[in-house]
């Protein structure tokens, strides 16, 4: 009696020990049916030489070929991949039962306890034991990776059979066809060579069960390589595109950051120039083109500099998920540099805005000054007419002694004339120093001018002296002289340069910039108006020494000659001077109503201005407490808070009109040449930095919202994933054992609620195992173990659905590790430790394909081929420091 078992030295009771003895009929007679024998010697003989091939070679007869012990060690050699003893190559029997012996013996190492098969009976060429033997390697190398148990392994080829088949209908209508077509396509292109032919199946009433399993595990295993190598793709591609999206992101930061650097640094050297121009209206031009920019160019750089760091944020949000590195910008890119430079940015904006303001002032000085000496130059220059002339004349050399003494009195006259222009002279001299002092463009035309005039002044000043000496000598000689014209002279002079003093100040320019300098200057013009009346009486009394003149003359027959010898100033001189003066007061009271009017107007502005800052500054600083609340009470869902954020942005952004409108305020201010405002504390530019932090802010919330929307997505499993867990884990905790024509489908009219979710249920280890080989896993003894370790940490014997559901939410996830991706290119490449270009062309996409081929480095170990890629130093490289 002849018994044989595949068990790891376990009670036979569930393993293929039990099977065979509850199934098998070969033990009760030592033969099988002719039928099943005739099959199982077909499909085993198949069977070795698929594996026989590798090793190039194979059988004919499966009872003769294995006689001798030497193609029965080169099978398992090869099923096993491990080296066998070396065979003995004699002819005698000795030497082919000592052969069967090793393999014997090798099959026993690997815990299949082996009854009643001897070495002599194959030697013999014992059929059924040879077949009882090629069975029990078929159970260990082939059925037993599905399973330890027999019935196990029964149970899941069966359900894994009816879920492949489950979908199609209708399949029975020419079975002979369908199978023959079937075994065809499977030896063309699955490489599962024909064990059966359709006639040994549908022509037996009842087929041989191991023949059909030996050749269903050639199918299982198959498939499962199959979809071993499409999940590694998949996980592959995965990765790909995360690392793909995740380098766009960060060219798109690296380029958002260099545009934003580079126009700092373009802008910077514009806000530092401090190029001088001539004129006011130059500076005003400049002014304006720094309102374009801080009103049209600046904005969207803000938020072009928000959206760069709400980018790198979520950058590394998705990075850190995908247990990628941080994201490191390149040298003098990081936000800390993009802050640094706009924080210089901003700071060469006040001092270019306070450089403009200051420059306005300054030109609008000199301006002032340059108009204020041409205009006392003038004066000036016009008094000095013909002086030279006057003063070089000799007429006293041919006059009368009277003659002399008016000539004398008359250069008398002069010399207080001259005297009292010595101060025009002077101030015209400081304008002119104060000119060059503040760097006025026409400086050298303005000192020409000037030396001209000093120049002049001292010739005059000589000349005056050496007349007065020449007159002084001839005095002696004249003893008559007219005290009435000399009185008329001594006193029209200086009331005459009253005259011309006041009509200058009349004329003067002034500039103010407040409401209390145009009130001093309108109490200094009324003072002045105020001395008018003691000027007339001057006016009449020096009017009525000529008068006296011209009664003593008639009185006394005198013919006089004319002029007064004694001064050039004219009665009538002195009544036009005054007639003209007395109409530039009233020219002069308009000049300063029109500038307080104006003074007025511009207080106005400032009020304006004022109350619409107050108002946008209460705004802005209400607003960012409000943030700094929500920031702090956020309730609801994530999603619900995103939504309110982006409504709270929205109100925010409508107030844009307001702060607009201030805009408009602040230019009218600007043009007017208004520079400071009591009205309020707040100015245009604390104003714009406080409604850009008000935006960058909101922009902030609302991106750290997102990203734990994201951060809590990442790991989540669908409810579809459920149903299907819950459905394959209620058919093994239902009833064990399921035979060949139980149908699982039912598990598809399963549905469960969220209160099933929580019962609790469990299944033994041995149903957990049958579980997982349905799936399409393919478990040895040590991935078992790994996976009892996860779902069962203390050993009790059994899986809880909650265990069962944390388990698969991980295994069907596809791991975003580095050791995941080497796996999942060791499948693809065969078990290599190297992959072609061509494989990877194979199974990935293209552009997939390619994004690998041009970053994986040539492949340097010894067993490399030509054109071999490194894909274990390129998997490394997607999860750290790397410029893929």
């Amino acid at each position: 009696m002849v018994d044989y078992h595949a068990a790891n030295n376990q009670p036979s009771a569930g393993g293929a020990q039990s099977y065979m003895v509850q199934e098998n009929d070969w033990d009760r007679d030592l033969l099988l049916d002719p039928a099943w024998e005739k099959q199982q010697r077909k499909t085993f003989t198949a069977w070795c030489n698929s594996h026989l091939r590798k090793a190039g070679t194979q059988i004919e007869n499966i009872e003769e070929d294995f006689r001798d012990g030497l193609k029965l060690m080169l099978l398992l050699e090869v099923i096993s991949g491990e080296r066998l003893p070396k065979p003995e190559r004699g002819k005698m029997r000795v030497h082919k039962i000592n052969n069967v012996n090793k393999a014997l013996d090798f099959i026993a190492s690997k815990g299949v306890k082996l009854v009643s098969i001897g070495a002599e009976e194959i030697v013999d060429g014992n059929v059924k034991m040879t077949l009882g033997m090629i069975w029990t390697i078929i159970l260990r190398f082939a059925i037993q990776d599905i399973s330890v148990e027999e019935t196990s392994a029964k149970e899941g080829l069966l359900l894994w059979c009816q879920r492949k088949t489950a979908p199609y209908k209708n399949v029975n209508d020419d079975p002979v066809t369908n199978l023959n077509n079937a075994f065809e396509v499977a030896e063309k292109h699955l490489d599962i060579p024909k064990m059966l032919d359709a006639e040994d199946i549908v022509n037996t009433a009842r087929p041989d069960e191991k023949a059909i399993m030996t050749y269903v595990s050639s199918f299982y295993h198959a498939f499962s390589g199959a979809q071993k190598a499409e999940t590694a793709a998949n996980r592959i591609c995965k990765v790909l595109a995360v690392n793909q999206e995740n380098e766009q992101m960060m060219e798109d930061y690296e380029k958002l950051a260099s545009d934003l650097l580079e126009w700092i640094r373009r802008t910077i050297p514009w806000l530092e120039d401090r190029t001088q121009e001539k004129t006011v209206n130059d500076m005003q031009a400049k002014q304006e083109d720094f309102r374009d920019y801080r009103c049209v160019h600046k904005p969207p750089k803000v938020q072009e500099k928000c959206q760069l760091e709400i980018s790198f944020n979520t950058l590394q949000t998705k990075l850190r998920l995908s247990n990628r590195p941080a994201f490191m910008p390149s040298e003098g890119r990081m936000v800390s540099d993009i802050n640094g430079a706009w924080h210089t940015l901003e700071g060469a904006e006040k001092g270019y805005e306070e450089w403009i303001l200051s420059e306005i002032r300054r030109l609008e000085r000199l301006e002032h000054l340059a108009e204020k000496f041409h205009q006392k130059a003038a004066i000036h220059e016009s008094w000095t007419d013909g002086k030279e002339a006057m003063l070089k004349q000799k007429d006293y050399e041919t006059s009368t002694l009277s003659e002399v003494k008016a000539l004398l009195r008359k250069h008398e006259a002069f010399e207080s004339d001259l005297a009292a222009h010595q101060d025009r002279v002077e101030q015209i001299a400081a304008i002119a120093q104060e000119l060059n002092e503040l760097d006025y463009y026409d400086s050298a035309s303005v000192n020409t001018r000037c030396q001209k005039i000093c120049d002049q002044w001292d010739l005059l000043g000589t000349l005056t002296q050496s007349r007065k000496e020449s007159l002084e000598r001839t005095e002696k000689q004249l003893e008559t002289i007219d005290e009435l014209y000399l009185e008329y002279a001594k006193r029209a002079a200086p009331f005459n340069n009253w005259m011309e003093g006041a009509m200058e100040d009349l004329q003067d320019m002034f500039i103010v910039h407040n409401i209390e300098e145009i009130q001093g200057l309108i109490t200094a013009h009324e003072q002045f108006k105020s001395t008018l009346a003691e000027a007339n009486k001057e006016r009449e009394a020096i009017q009525s020494i000529q008068a006296e003149v011209q009664k003593i003359a008639q009185s006394n027959g005198i013919k006089l000659s004319g002029a007064n010898p004694y001064t050039t100033i004219t009665p009538s001189s002195i009544d036009s001077k005054w007639e003209k003066a007395m109409t530039m007061v009233p020219q002069r009271d308009s000049a300063l109503q029109e500038e307080l009017n104006k003074q007025n107007s511009n207080d106005s502005l400032r009020a304006k201005f004022a109350t619409q800052a107050n108002t946008v500054g209460a705004y802005i600083q209400e607003k960012m407490e409000e943030i700094g609340r929500i920031s702090i009470e956020m309730n609801g869902t994530l999603e619900d808070q995103l939504t309110n954020l982006k409504d709270y942005q929205k109100n925010i952004m409508s107030y844009m009109p307001e702060i607009n409108k201030l805009e408009g305020f602040h230019q009218l201010i600007q043009e007017a040449l208004i520079f400071d405002n009591q009205y309020t504390p707040y100015t245009m530019e604390h104003l714009r930095v406080g409604w850009e932090q008000l935006l960058t802010t909101i922009a902030r919330t609302i991106n750290e919202v997102e990203n734990q929307i994201l951060t809590r997505d990442a790991k989540g499993i669908s409810q579809e994933q459920l149903y299907e867990y819950r459905a394959s884990f209620n058919h093994f905790d239902k009833v064990r054992g399921p035979n060949w024509g139980h149908s699982l489908i039912i598990i598809l009219g399963l549905y469960f609620s969220e209160l099933q979710l929580l019962t609790g249920a469990s299944m033994v280890s041995d149903d957990f195992r049958a579980l997982l080989i349905s799936t399409g896993n393919s478990l040895g003894e040590g991935e078992f173990a790994r996976i009892m370790s996860i779902v069962d940490p203390n050993n009790s014997g059994a899986v809880t659905f909650q265990a069962f559901i944390d388990f698969m939410s991980r295994e069907t996830t596809d791991t975003d590790t580095a050791d995941q991706v080497i796996a999942s290119f060791k499948i693809l490449a065969g078990d290599k430790n190297y992959i072609t270009a061509e494989e990877l062309r194979r199974e990935l996409p293209p552009d997939q394909a390619e994004y690998c081929i041009a970053r994986m480095a040539p492949y340097a170990g010894p067993d490399g081929v030509p054109g071999a890629l490194d894909y274990m130093s390129f998997s490394t490289a997607l999860y750290g420091e790397s410029d893929l």
